[in-house]
């Protein structure tokens, strides 16, 4: 019971922090998701939903994900909450760093800007970098490799759909973006 109860010590701090900011990013303009292409597309979002289900699932019925459970000492699973904390942290600041320029997919707004600040100086993909410390987190409070397994997937699908968005933002932006694309990592700063 208490590693539930710090999984949701996570996950409401992290719908307080991602639904205002995915609200207040929301506009009446139309965006093509199928520039990402119909099988990353329903891919991503098909593994989004089932690792979200496998910590729903694991919250409401520990049995239910026992096909998968890992078996840890507490110690070990403890640190996916402060790691849970520290990615909701960095979702913060991604969002903010962002402010309206948040899709869910790889087309530009109207208006978008190229955010170099804020994680942004040095990641040109921080939101994506994320999703394995955030899966993590979930999968060490659950002791469950599939919720791992899953963000792995995530973040990979994630990684091969970057291409096709950096595409959409040298078209946008130009030399800017091939520029900002020189001096920092995709996932992870330059050394």
């Amino acid at each position: 019971m208490p590693f539930r109860i710090f999984a949701l010590l996570v996950i409401v701090p992290a719908l307080a922090v991602g639904l205002p900011h995915r609200l207040r990013s929301r506009t009446d303009e139309k965006l093509d998701r199928m520039q990402e292409g119909i099988p990353i597309l329903v891919s991503l979002r098909l593994m989004g939903v089932s690792a979200w289900a496998a910590v729903l699932a694991w919250l409401i019925s520990p049995q239910s994900m026992a096909w998968s459970r890992l078996s840890l000492p507490d110690s070990v699973r403890l640190i996916g909450l402060p790691l849970g904390w520290f990615s909701v942290a960095w979702i913060w600041w991604v969002f903010h760093s962002l402010g309206s320029n948040l899709t869910d997919t790889v087309v530009t707004r109207r208006d978008h800007t190229l955010v170099q600040r804020g994680p942004y100086r040095w990641i040109r993909h921080p939101l994506y970098t994320i999703i394995m410390p955030f899966g993590l987190a979930f999968a060490l409070l659950a002791a469950n490799w599939y919720v791992a397994a899953a963000s792995l997937v995530v973040f990979l699908l994630l990684a091969i759909r970057s291409r096709k968005e950096e595409e959409n933002l040298v078209a946008r932006f130009g030399d800017a973006y091939r520029h900002y694309r020189a001096t920092t990592g995709r996932f992870l700063p330059k050394l």
